[in-house]
């Protein structure tokens, strides 16, 4: 009976290797028609656009309007700050601005007044020449008279006087047009300046208000608000962060490969994705790009193998591949989940 039960158990243990090595077969067999056929890597994780929202200038937190791990569109106000100081200033700009244009004004009607004067000033020349020209031929036709003893010493005295004093008004009117050009020129020159400072409480009038604008913090695209720092009455210095957005509308993967897969791998190759938080669903997605360097290069410390012992070690290639986005496990999918990822290179 021995014998027949050492017979069993041998034949028993005899099924069990064969098996064995059938199903080693059948998994080698298995791996190596995978391996031909696809290339694998379960060091890759989701990525997508994270933005961290800050305040561009600073302020005490008025309102917050938002709650952790809330869904929101693009321009959906976050938080309000305190704007009553930044609101005198708009005014004070725009009295500034007011007092500018009306001092702009006042210069302009100054200089029409001057050019006004300097018109009548051309007028009184011209009428004054003509009155001279002929007082110059009556004083000519006197003194043939004169001469000719036709007219008395006094006759030709007074043609004589009348004829010296349109000569001095002449002297004084031009030297009164002259004057008239020069203040129609500083005149012009206030108007230039005026006009600068007039430009200059309009610059600072828009920039009051542009300042005023940023006590409205809206979200910068469509996503999710994470990482809350931001309570009512928090003061927020210029560029402080108070949240991040993570964009719910474009997600890719970054699959890290091995520098001796990379070499099977093209850009539009079709991808199988397997979600480790969704198990048994898929995605597909496709081959879209690869990194201009090594992952170890974009480290903080990239390593330098011309310093000390050396070390061989494989390197890893990012490779950016885009997704499905009509899958419906696409919107579930956050960024940092871990993802198993099988190119078909056949």
């Amino acid at each position: 009976m021995k014998n027949i039960a050492n017979k069993k158990k041998q034949y028993t243990n005899k099924i069990i290797l064969i098996s064995l090595i059938i199903v080693v077969a059948l998994l080698g067999t298995y791996e190596f028609i995978q391996w031909q056929h696809f290339v694998t890597t379960d060091d890759s994780q989701i990525e997508a656009d994270i933005s961290p929202v800050s305040v561009r200038i600073s302020g005490y937190i008025d309102k917050v309007c938002f709650t952790d791990n809330q869904s929101v569109n693009k321009g959906d106000t976050l938080i309000l700050l305190d704007d009553r100081d930044l609101k005198i200033k708009v005014q004070q700009a725009e009295a500034a601005l007011e007092n500018a244009q009306a001092t702009l004004e006042g210069i302009k009607e100054n200089a029409r007044s001057v050019q006004e004067k300097g018109g009548i000033s051309v007028f009184k020349i011209e009428e004054i020449k003509i009155r001279l020209a002929n007082a110059t031929k009556e004083l000519e036709r006197h003194k043939r008279m004169f001469d000719a003893h036709a007219v008395t010493h006094q006759q030709y005295d007074k043609v004589k006087t009348e004829k010296e004093a349109l000569e001095k008004q002449l002297d004084a009117t031009l030297q009164q047009q002259k004057e008239s050009n020069l203040k129609t020129e500083v005149a012009s020159k206030q108007i230039n300046v005026a006009e600068s400072m007039v430009k200059q409480r309009q610059c600072d009038l828009d920039y009051a208000r542009l300042q005023l604008s940023y006590t409205v913090v809206t979200a910068p695209f469509k996503g999710i608000v994470s990482k809350r720092n931001a309570v009512q009455g928090q003061l927020l210095q210029a560029g402080q962060p108070f949240c991040s957005i993570v964009s719910s509308k474009d997600k890719w993967i970054i699959a890290n490969f091995k520098e001796t897969q990379v070499a099977d791998i093209k850009v539009g190759m079709k991808v199988d994705v397997e979600v480790d938080a969704f198990s048994g669903k898929e995605i597909t997605g496709t081959v879209e790009s690869f990194s201009s360097a090594t992952g170890a290069k974009f480290s903080l410390i990239p390593p330098d193998n011309a310093t000390g012992n050396f070390v061989k070690v494989v390197q890893r290639i990012p490779v950016k591949i885009s997704l499905d986005t009509t899958n419906l496990i696409f919107n579930e999918m956050t960024p940092g989940m871990s993802v198993y990822v099988k190119v078909i290179t056949q």
